[in-house]
């Protein structure tokens, strides 16, 4: 009797199982509840596209999912969608971080012909310097400072002393026919984004404040646009080389080092580095002269000062057999002033 009633128990269990089943695809309501949009279903199609999507803006699948519900599956108007909840998001962040220290980032290099740039970025740890999203807004920001180098419509001929390295104010000048200048952070947020990218710099550091959670700003920027005769060798500490950023080189320390020769020479790569070097290390505050003698006050001039690579000459000493003449230089070091407004 009891082995009747348990095939009795499972004939109804299964005959309801069945039952549910079959309401459940006969009705689109309740199968609707199951799913978040109905436009997203099962079929292949419609995963690509949000892996298209995911691939293309690097936002999380939840975001993506949401961005392709909101637009009824358009991609381009999920992108859209996407950017500008980011961008509010960054806004949102970037208003609650405002005022945190930001004492680590990075500098960055960038040379296309006779122009050269120096760029630095801040953030709060020297682990978000490494991420590659901080160090693609290093390179935003360099482009953007190249880019409004390269619009100065003015034609270089000739180059003037205006000892870039003393300079303690940012300006931007046509002086004897160069161009060369400076960019404070607000300046510098003012600059168009580029690489096909709609608003301003300041747009771009918003949204990568959203991305990494952390205050970030744009601080200072420096150009150089030599005629020919004139080189600017560079130099960047601990320097890391990466092709996928344009060439950009980022560290710590950057300099740049204007210099004059009467014909080209194959070594002036090399030398510029040495030099760029030299300035990082031993942080000059002018050129000076070959006529400076070593000591006293003149150790804050360049040309006076022990060289770097050997102590046992001056840096004029080591510079005037090269048939170079050192013209002007800039100095950046990551962090800098940062410890003395604290101590204010």
């Amino acid at each position: 009797m009891s082995l009747l009633r348990s095939l009795s128990f499972c004939l109804v269990s299964r005959t309801r199982s069945c039952l549910a089943g079959s309401l459940l695809l006969q009705s689109p309501q309740l199968w609707h509840t199951f799913h978040a949009g109905s436009w997203l279903s099962s079929s292949a199609s419609s995963k690509e596209l949000l892996m298209k999507l995911r691939r293309k803006t690097g936002y999380s699948f939840v975001n993506c999912k949401k961005a392709l519900e909101t637009c009824g599956g358009d991609l381009k108007q999920a992108e859209v969608w996407l950017h500008k909840q980011a961008q509010q998001e960054g806004w949102s962040k970037a208003a609650k971080l405002h005022g945190r220290k930001t004492k680590e980032g990075l500098i960055g290099l960038l040379q296309e012909g006779n122009v050269t740039v120096l760029v630095e970025v801040n953030c709060e740890t020297d682990f978000v310097s490494k991420n590659l999203r901080f160090q693609q807004l290093v390179q935003q920001v360099a482009l953007g400072t190249m880019l409004h180098c390269q619009s100065l419509k003015d034609q270089v001929s000739t180059y003037s002393k205006v000892s870039l390295g003393a300079v303690s104010t940012f300006w931007e000048a046509k002086v004897g026919g160069s161009l060369e200048g400076f960019l404070n952070s607000s300046e510098l947020s003012g600059l168009p984004a580029g690489l096909g990218r709609e608003g301003s710099l300041k747009d771009q550091l918003a949204l990568a404040i959203g991305k990494l959670g952390e205050n970030l700003t744009l601080k200072r920027a420096a150009w150089v646009k030599v005629p020919s005769g004139f080189y600017v060798g560079s130099y960047v500490h601990g320097g890391m080389h990466t092709p996928s950023l344009h060439n950009l080189v980022l560290g710590k320390y950057g300099a740049l080092v204007v210099c004059e020769t009467s014909e080209q020479k194959a070594n002036l790569e090399d030398l510029g580095r040495r030099l760029g070097q030299h300035v990082v290390g031993m942080a000059p505050l002018s050129v000076g002269s070959l006529d400076d003698e070593p000591g006293g006050e003149a150790e804050t001039k360049m040309l006076s000062q022990p060289y770097l690579l050997d102590p046992s000459i001056t840096l004029g000493q080591y510079v005037q057999p090269q048939g170079v003449s050192v013209i002007d230089f800039v100095r950046f070091e990551c962090g800098e002033g940062e410890e003395a407004a604290e101590a204010e």
